[in-house]
């Protein structure tokens, strides 16, 4: 006798791999949109070995670089929702939708997400030419030179480019963008004085600040970073602003809910070890967990966010 497709997989569902209490059952794929080497990279594999330690099956990272991380969150969104395919995100996942008029699914329904993993705040750092030592300086000196004043970042709807324009709408003010193909050489140009500022990660330009070549100031976060508590926050003087690079870790759309409280529980207790957050403090992450409920609030927050941002700032989409 045979059986309807569906019936089939209802049965395969029904059997122990399919269930919380006896995942996982064979190697885990880490799929990581970005290419091998870059701080999205190195935070997933830090929490893919310590899941392979406690899950007792191997957590194969798979890079899958590419259209701003699409091709492998496409990827993701069409494997087996069954615990075993996982997908590390950032920022993108919330501002591609914005910029793609089309995309191949629906990130919020193909898609589910787990927790939130990690926040890295960016540093305003401006050129020791510029006549600004802090955020209310610039501000005042930006709006009596219109268009006039210039802030680089590492590529064209990038976080920071984003948290440049965020600013650009809460303080009154109108820094032109310049983009760069990577953070070091737009330092360089800072430093050098032929660009006034720069939007930046902390960890990338802090050690110049350090050496008195670049002024720090102000970092992204809601608050004061504990890796540079001296630098004032943005928020400071621009009453609400917030902006950082974020990571998250989500499963196929149609994974079973009590696999992903599972996942979730495994995650957060690994995050929250103290030897996890040395490493990614180290590489200038904060860890930063949620509920699966909580982080889908967050994706759907950061959508209407930066889709405002994104128009006011007249930023191209395809």
């Amino acid at each position: 006798m045979k059986f309807p497709a569906l019936l089939l997989m209802a049965a395969a569902c029904a059997s122990p791999p399919c269930t919380a209490d006896t995942f996982p059952t064979r190697p885990i794929r880490l799929i990581v949109p970005y290419g091998a080497g870059g701080n999205a990279d190195i935070l997933a594999r830090i929490v893919g070995g310590r899941l392979a330690l406690v899950l007792g099956q191997p957590v194969i990272i798979d890079n899958r670089p590419g259209a701003s991380g699409m091709l492998g969150s496409e990827l993701a969104a069409r494997s087996a929702p069954d615990g075993h395919t996982l997908l590390w995100v950032a920022n993108g996942h919330a501002t591609n939708p914005v910029f793609m008029a089309k995309m191949a699914f629906d990130p919020l329904q193909d898609l589910a997400p787990v927790t939130l993993t990690s926040s890295t705040p960016m540093l305003l750092v401006v050129s020791n030419s510029l006549p600004a030592d802090n955020m209310k300086a610039l501000i005042a000196y930006a709006k009596s030179r219109p268009g006039q004043i210039n802030y680089a970042t590492s590529g064209n709807g990038s976080p920071n480019n984003l948290a440049g324009e965020l600013l650009n709408m809460m303080a009154g003010i109108s820094l032109t963008h310049v983009a760069y193909k990577t953070t070091p050489q737009a330092t360089t140009d800072v430093i050098a004085g032929h660009m006034h500022s720069a939007m930046a990660s902390l960890t990338s330009v802090l050690p110049h600040v350090r050496a008195g070549k670049l002024k720090a100031l102000g970092t992204s976060g809601p608050q004061r970073s504990r890796l540079a508590p001296d630098v004032p926050a943005i928020s400071e003087t621009v009453t609400g602003y917030q902006a950082h690079i974020w990571n998250g870790l989500i499963v196929p759309g149609a994974t079973p809910r009590p696999l992903i409280g599972r996942l979730n529980q495994v995650v957060v207790q690994q995050l929250t070890l103290p030897e996890t957050q040395n490493r990614f403090t180290t590489l200038g992450a904060e860890v930063m967990t949620s509920t699966p409920q909580a982080f889908d609030a967050f994706i759907r927050a950061e959508m209407a966010k930066w889709a405002k941002v994104i128009k006011a700032a007249g930023l191209r989409t395809n």
